[in-house]
């Protein structure tokens, strides 16, 4: 780990504020099935808190446990995966594989391959319709979307758009499905019918959409035209035209405040727009943003700033910068896991996953000293430390709670234990294996 997260995460955790954000831990993405050396999409599952991860230099999904951050599976895709999305009806994920131009369908339950659809060349995006139980899928090349059953796995319609299809969002209120061409226009699709029902001019390279329930909008953020088209869910018609500064490449909607983030790569910065009025309200010095998320649980949006290697926290009630978090090499995307209210960030430079929380105790960081067989991952909740490994592994290997200076203060054993009478400060969870020392600092604070 780089000194400088190291810093920033012990000036998170030791600041005065209730709630902060920190890095947890960093996931690799190398085993012995292979490495993704340029992890690049990410998705969550919410009926078994899993995250699922692909990218370039992989033909394999990487499935990692929310609850623990181990990784538990990996799945055998098509190459390079470009996006991933979660049909929470049926319980699967679907992998849409830049070569050879098909979408791997997997059992989110079991994490093994249920099919492979065949759809256009070079598939870039993917999107999930609930109310129709469907999963379409926009072809880079040839200027396809191709429509998949949920429950089926089969292709129920190919819809021809203008050239470049390469992002999608959803309006639940209408039942129709927006995607975003990379000349200048927006193509709607209806949901029940599958047919496009419009096409509506946008800027010049439109690359990102989000869409506000509350005003029935969507937005599209045009990376060369700077600017963000807002488009009427009810008339496919033009609203208004909002100058979003230099390369707008990102947005997310803020349902609490009413607000859409818009991240301008080449303009280092956020604006935020007032969604009933589509103006805008402040632009926040975050950085050159490359993906934007955000967290319902604590009204927070997450910018990944891929120039400088970190993730800027954005407060959606004020629009000011809490923290900025150092993480991988180049983070591209992200993805948030609401029971641990984690922030799973892919570094598409790092072969890594980080890992943001939002809370003031917990693992702070994970120190190796050699190789262990022992993997330890505690969390302390309201004065009580658990043990995220196997009991079995822990009866095996004597376990500890040492103070900053190496000197015992307990010892730990399967499931919990009580150190709420632990004095506050830092500590680190040791397992001796075999001459061998693997240690997790934790921090216990009042």
């Amino acid at each position: 780990m780089r000194f400088c997260i190291l810093i920033s995460a012990l000036c998170i955790l030791t600041s005065p504020p209730a709630h902060a954000q920190w890095l947890e831990t960093t996931i690799s993405l190398s085993d012995s099935l292979g490495t993704i050396t340029h992890p690049q999409c990410i998705t969550y599952n919410t009926e078994n808190n899993k995250v699922y991860v692909g990218g370039e230099g992989s033909e394999r999904i990487f499935v990692i446990d929310g609850a623990t951050n181990q990784r538990l599976a990996t799945v055998p895709v098509g190459l390079i995966p470009y996006d991933l999305c979660y049909n929470s009806q049926n319980n699967k994920v679907y992998s849409a594989n830049n070569v050879p131009g098909n979408v791997t369908v997997i059992d989110a339950g079991a994490d093994t391959v249920l099919a492979t659809v065949t759809v256009g060349n070079s598939p870039r995006a993917l999107c999930y319709n609930p109310q129709s139980n469907k999963v379409y899928c926009a072809n880079y090349i040839g200027g396809t979307v191709t429509i998949i059953d949920g429950s089926t796995d089969l292709v129920i319609a190919t819809d021809t758009t203008p050239w470049f299809p390469q992002a999608f969002c959803y309006n639940p209120q209408d039942n129709k499905v927006y995607c975003a061409s990379g000349r200048d226009s927006v193509s709607v699709i209806d949901g029940a019918t599958d047919s496009v029902i419009a096409v509506v001019g946008a800027g010049w390279m439109p690359y990102a959409l989000c869409y506000n329930p509350l005003n029935n909008k969507v937005y599209c953020a045009n990376v060369n035209g700077n600017s963000v088209t807002v488009i009427g869910g009810l008339t496919n018609q033009v609203i208004a035209t909002i100058p979003a500064g230099v390369g707008p490449d990102a947005l997310c909607y803020n349902p609490h405040d009413n607000k859409v983030f818009c991240g301008n790569y080449y303009g280092n910065n956020v604006v935020v727009i007032d969604g009933a009025a589509d103006s805008v309200i402040t632009t926040v010095p975050a950085g050159a943003a490359f993906a934007l998320h955000y967290n319902p649980i604590n009204n927070k949006v997450y910018c990944a700033i891929s120039a400088g290697d970190n993730v800027a926290v954005v407060d959606g009630a004020t629009n000011g910068v809490i923290r900025t978090i150092s993480v991988g090499d180049h983070p591209w995307d992200m993805v948030h896991n609401p029971q641990q209210n984690r922030v799973y960030v892919v570094n598409y430079l790092d072969s890594s996953v980080s890992v943001l929380r939002d809370s003031m105790s917990g693992v702070e960081e994970r120190l190796v000293l050699g190789r262990s067989s022992v993997t330890l991952n505690p969390t302390i909740v309201h004065g009580v430390l658990h043990l995220g490994c196997e009991p079995s592994a822990v009866s095996r290997q004597p376990i500890a709670l040492l103070d900053i200076s190496g000197r015992k203060v307990l010892d730990l054993h399967p499931g919990a234990t009580d150190v709420s009478r632990v004095v506050p400060g830092i500590y680190f969870v040791r397992a001796a294996d075999g001459g061998r020392r693997s240690a997790t600092k934790v921090v216990i604070q009042e």
